[in-house]
């Protein structure tokens, strides 16, 4: 699975993600990578999108692809500032890893952007984590499920 530089699409605006409210946090490391992130304090978010906010991660696509999904802020109309990074799942395995910084939508209990290879992501909130959904351009489907970051 090879994901390449983003572009403008009609679910996703990629670009420099803007500041949020809340405290920064120190590089965390993702996916084989450092990440440095804010969330945005809950009560500064519709109370119905507060269950996307946070850092997510501990998921797989596939046996050797790693991803986490930072929700940094969400605006009233469901507009969602995002980090995606991904990378290799284990020090064997040898996936091109990157982190990209954009912006996502939430439409009917569902947060969804895609990145410039029309590969297409859903996120909807389940029990304790986020459940995950990645469709690549030819049709393949995988799911996973995000954990929580504390």
């Amino acid at each position: 699975m090879m994901h390449l530089a983003l572009a403008l699409s009609t679910a996703v605006a990629w670009a420099q993600a803007p500041p949020t409210t809340g405290e920064p946090q120190p590089g965390r490391f993702f996916c084989d990578q450092s990440v440095a992130y804010r969330i945005a304090e809950p009560a500064t978010v519709p109370e119905p999108y507060r269950g996307f906010l946070g850092a997510w991660s501990d998921a797989a696509w596939d046996a050797s692809t790693c991803a986490a999904l930072i929700v940094e802020n969400i605006d009233p109309d469901g507009t969602a500032s995002i980090i995606y990074a991904y990378g290799p799942l284990g020090s064997s395995t040898r996936v091109a890893g990157g982190t990209l910084h954009g912006t996502g939508i939430i439409r009917d209990g569902e947060l969804r952007f895609q990145n410039s290879d029309s590969t297409q992501f859903a996120f909807r909130p389940g029990i304790a984590d986020l459940i995950g959904r990645m469709t690549t351009p030819s049709g393949q489907s995988y799911q996973a499920a995000f954990k929580k970051t504390l």
